[in-house]
């Protein structure tokens, strides 16, 4: 895995943070865990790969699915039998051993009150929270050995550490690291994963350009898009009552397939469809179709139950130096990856009234602007106000892009993008009036995005629900 690329802030964080559970510092309280979190698909668990291919390190894996048993106790037995493996490892082979749980809010968060909290999601975050406590003092249920064990860090990923317990998620048992890839990573990880396709420095750079909102595995299933005419050939010349036997169980040699069309012109093609997919997926809801108001009001029903104890809780043992700046001025609570979109990212803002917020793309310096429109009840068509918001962004030279987020979801700062418009102002005030329909219920606010600092410069809300400031 050499030839790919290994973001320096990454490796960094993730080289520190073991080490320094190496080492014997006098004095000092070092954290067992490592939370990583970020958007979905940013490539967090693919870069731990590479940092310990990169320093030699042996890793025990868990993942979310291992969180949760039909006997209460099993999985929290089972974070320490893992533990005990790994710390047997250093022991006989004398090297850094890690212990990495994959997608760990996954498996012991809880979103919603849809979400079951069982007997083991509590066992697993005291299970955690005891090792944290006392890494070198790990026993097994119905067992005592008084003999130390080597302390072993912890690498946890997810998207939203928000959702778990909140004593775990403290700042002395768990340091947390939100990974964003900025352009440069982005271009380097992309880079690597078409370096055998003979694409030129220049030729990254425009395709990780022409899709910035896309998340870094988007262009590793583009790649493998690539090869779909090939293997429809291959199905269409075998045929599709022999490809079986083709495939699996032939004496015959494997079948080879010609280097596709690398080009950055199909690329662009092959990833434009990708998009509309993805937005077709995002605009049809059909559960909404299909079970009508019904399914709307359960939902959001669900997620007001458990906004205020569990999101408060977090967000005041959340250290708000390791937090990205815009989460630090939540109005009422506390993401890890990073929130979908551009919801997790280190420049969203939300605000407590309705101003909205104006970056200055050169000091970073966030200005304050005038009050936003406060959209009108759910329902309401599209007022004036809006339109001429739309028109100022797009007449300044700006992308639109206008998000929304439940009333939950904005207390953690994770907002989902609706649509991304540049220059046309029919479209861009159609998509809103559609987002406004769609999401009467839900917190909508405009964004103007500086297509060429690739940075956000206005962000302001429209629509309150339930006209609240």
């Amino acid at each position: 895995m050499s030839k790919y690329y290994i973001s320096p802030r990454f490796l960094d964080k993730l080289a520190v943070h073991i080490t320094k559970n190496f080492l014997n510092l006098p004095g000092v309280r070092v954290p067992l865990i490592l939370g990583i979190h970020g958007r979905k698909g940013e490539g967090k668990s693919f870069q731990c790969e590479l940092v310990y291919e990169r320093m030699g390190i042996e890793v025990v894996h868990m993942s979310a699915g291992e969180l949760e048993s039909p006997d209460a106790g099993d999985s929290a037995r089972l974070i320490r039998l893992r533990y005990r493996e790994a710390a047997e490892l250093i022991r006989v082979r004398g090297k850094m051993v890690a212990l990495m749980i994959n997608d760990l809010d996954a498996g012991a968060g809880r979103f919603d009150a849809t979400t079951q909290y069982t007997v083991n999601t509590q066992l697993v975050n005291g299970t955690l929270m005891n090792i944290a406590d006392n890494p070198t003092n790990v026993q097994l249920p119905g067992s005592y050995d008084s003999t130390p064990l080597h302390r072993v860090p912890i690498i946890v990923t997810g998207n939203d550490f928000s959702t778990l317990y909140a004593p775990l998620v403290r700042d002395g048992r768990m340091e947390k690291f939100y990974w964003e890839p900025d352009r440069p990573d982005r271009v380097g990880i992309v880079g690597g994963i078409f370096a055998q396709d003979g694409l030129s420095q220049s030729d990254i750079e425009q395709l990780v350009d022409t899709f910035p909102n896309q998340a870094i595995d988007f262009f590793g299933a583009l790649r493998s898009r690539l090869y779909d005419e090939q293997v429809r050939k291959f199905i269409h010349e075998v045929g599709f009552d022999q490809v079986s036997l083709r495939v699996v169980n032939s004496n015959d040699r494997p079948p080879e397939f010609q280097k596709p069309d690398f080009s950055l012109s199909h690329l662009k093609e092959l990833g434009n469809e990708m998009v509309i997919e993805q937005q077709r997926v995002e605009q049809m809801r059909l559960g909404r179709e299909y079970l009508g108001r019904e399914y709307n009001e359960t939902r959001r029903d669900d997620q007001t139950q458990l906004s205020e104890t569990s999101a408060n809780a977090t967000r005041q043992n959340w250290s708000s130096s390791d937090r990205p700046e815009s989460s630090r001025s939540t109005p009422a609570s506390s993401n890890g990856h990073s929130g979908n979109g551009s919801s997790g990212s280190p420049s969203s803002s939300n605000s407590s009234n309705s101003s909205s917020i104006h970056f200055d793309p050169h000091t970073s310096t966030r200005l304050p602007r005038a009050a936003s429109y406060e959209g009108s009840s759910s329902g309401s068509r599209l007022g004036l106000e809006m339109v001429q918001q739309v028109r100022d962004i797009l007449r300044s030279g700006q992308k639109l892009g206008i998000e929304f987020v439940s009333d939950r979801r904005f207390r953690t700062n994770s907002w989902q993008s609706y649509a991304t418009v540049h220059g046309n102002e029919a479209e861009a005030i159609a998509a809103l009036e559609a987002c406004l329909n769609e999401h009467d219920r839900d917190y909508i606010r405009l964004v103007g995005i500086d297509p060429n600092a690739k940075q956000r410069v206005l962000e302001t809300i429209i629509q309150r629900p339930n006209g609240r400031n």
